[in-house]
């Protein structure tokens, strides 16, 4: 009696199907029954599309029922499973801190790993036994293995029994099913050789955290450390699993960013807009990344009048050195009043200085635009001034005294410094823009660190808040790496960290083994940005 809704349910599905993969005019003509797949053949390519979706829709239900496996990793437990996906990647939750994402591979499926709990019996004796922090990495390595190993077999083994089953709901036919379940096992195959094909060790280097998560950017190590080992993925692993298991035993706060005294640490900012509650967020930034130096890309105001000064004020307290150029909303009365702080350097017209152990040079924007009107000289006047930045910095080098950064407002104004400087820093279009231009200038584009400032309520939508930590080595004063920071804008309290290396660092510093590189990083579309 209980199978008599199951066919009745199995028999309305197959006949939607068959409605779908007869010829009208069989339709209108020829009188059948539910079960009935007699009369005229359908068209190949519908019957393939037919078994196609067959074989798709049962091993995810596969997948959804039994392709999943709990399994320990060092002191704790979790759950793994396959899940469809369109681009692939590896996600890690760790309950109730948040997740990070990583960009592992390329295929149809996602490895999601959740972290249910830490058991107390391994932590403790952890906890304990402090030197068997050592011999973590091993135990994570063979634990990981072997849940993947069980998690491929069980895969297998739910996408051939899912699309099988549903074979068999649908066509009534065992040949019909068995082949249903050879094409998922032949999808399936495919796709791991599309992972093992694409799969990327570094992209540990690499996590993008969201949720609590992202205060703790010490889970991947220090800077020095993600540019110069590259053949560490099980390390950084052991790691990470080390620093979760601190995190759940800790107390009070998340642990900070342990700094690398070989690291120079700079906070870029821009577009603040008379955002007050940017200075929270930078001071806050500030002392959890022990920065050195904040490089400030202008535009911190809005009309750029004298009534607007005491905004600049929390300036004095950040605990920082503080490097700044003229945006087109800012004014010379503006300038004036930054250059009186003492913690405040401001550029403009070449000026080079020395802060933090960086050769820092910038120049002001060509406009001043605050009430939006359309500028005099655009574009143009905004490359001629970033034309006379330049042939300073050229002068800087030929005095034996080359700069390390240079910073401007306008993209436009710094783009034409490539080929003189390694980095150069701009503002201006609210959003971010990472490029290695063509004479081997890197340019970075920070978006807006005050959410658009107070303009931001006339919006459809909240403008994120944007800022980024540049770590540069202090022999070299090169970048190293870089974490973008990426906070939900106003009346949200998203938070996320991601962080990205340099595609130039990765190609010199890789093992000889062969192994897939990261992709590098895209630049978003360059938005118009507001005069």
């Amino acid at each position: 009696m209980v199978r008599v809704p199951f066919r009745a349910a199995a028999d309305r599905v197959r006949h939607r199907l068959t409605r779908f993969t007869r010829p009208k005019s069989a339709a209108r003509t020829t009188a059948r029954t539910p079960g009935d797949l007699t009369g005229s053949a359908p068209k190949p390519y519908v019957r393939a599309l037919s078994m196609l979706a067959v074989v798709v829709i049962g091993a995810w239900l596969g997948l959804l029922a039994v392709g999943s496996i709990r399994t320990p990793v060092g002191p704790m437990d979790t759950n793994m499973t396959l899940r469809p996906s369109l681009t692939g990647g590896s996600k890690i939750n760790v309950s109730p801190l948040g997740a990070l994402e990583l960009d592992s591979h390329i295929a149809p499926l996602r490895l999601d790993v959740d972290v249910d709990r830490l058991d107390p019996v391994r932590s403790q004796a952890l906890v304990d036994q402090p030197e068997r922090f050592s011999g973590l990495q091993d135990e994570v390595t063979r634990d990981v293995a072997a849940g993947t190993r069980e998690l491929a077999v069980r895969s297998c083994v739910a996408v051939i029994s899912g699309a099988t089953a549903l074979g068999l709901v649908v066509y009534r036919r065992p040949r019909r099913a068995l082949a249903a379940g050879g094409l998922a096992l032949t999808l399936l195959a495919a796709s791991g050789v599309s992972a093992y094909a694409t799969w990327n060790p570094k992209s540990v280097l690499e996590p993008k955290f969201s949720g609590l998560l992202s205060s703790a950017p010490s889970l991947v190590g220090d800077a020095r450390s993600i540019v110069t080992e590259f053949d560490i993925y099980q390390q950084e692993l052991a790691r990470l699993v080390t620093n979760v298991t601190r995190l759940y035993d800790a107390t009070s706060t998340l642990p900070v960013y342990q700094p690398d005294p070989g690291t120079i640490r700079a906070l870029h900012v821009s577009d603040i807009h008379l955002n007050p509650a940017a200075w929270h967020i930078i001071a806050s930034l500030v002392e959890q990344y022990e920065i050195d130096v904040i490089i400030d890309s202008g535009d911190t105001m809005d009309h750029g009048s004298a009534a607007e000064n005491g905004f600049l004020d929390p300036i004095r307290d950040l605990g920082a050195p503080y490097v700044w150029v003229r945006g087109n909303h800012d004014s010379m009365v503006t300038q004036a009043y930054l250059e009186k702080f003492r913690n405040v350097t401001v550029l403009d017209d070449g000026r080079t200085v020395n802060v933090a152990g960086l050769r820092i040079a910038g120049t002001g924007d060509a406009q001043f635009t605050p009430d939006r009107s359309k500028p005099v000289g655009g574009k143009a006047a905004a490359e001629l001034e970033g034309m006379r930045l330049a042939t300073s910095l050229r002068d800087q080098e030929q005095a034996g005294t080359p700069v390390d950064i240079a910073v401007a407002h306008d993209p436009n104004t710094a783009r034409q410094t490539d080929g003189t400087v390694p980095l150069v820093l701009a503002g201006h279009l609210h959003n971010r823009i990472n490029e290695q231009l063509k004479g081997g200038t890197r340019l970075k584009v920070e978006g807006s660190t005050g959410g658009g400032g107070l303009r931001a309520v006339q919006n459809d939508k909240p403008e994120k808040v944007r800022a980024s930590v540049l770590y540069l080595d202090r022999s070299t004063r090169r970048l190293q790496a870089w974490d973008e920071i990426t906070l939900g804008g106003l009346g949200l309290t998203t938070a996320e960290v991601s962080r990205h290396l340099p595609e130039e660092n990765l190609k010199k510093d890789a093992p000889s083994s062969p192994a897939p590189t990261p992709s590098p990083t895209r630049s978003p579309a360059r938005p118009t940005p507001s005069p």
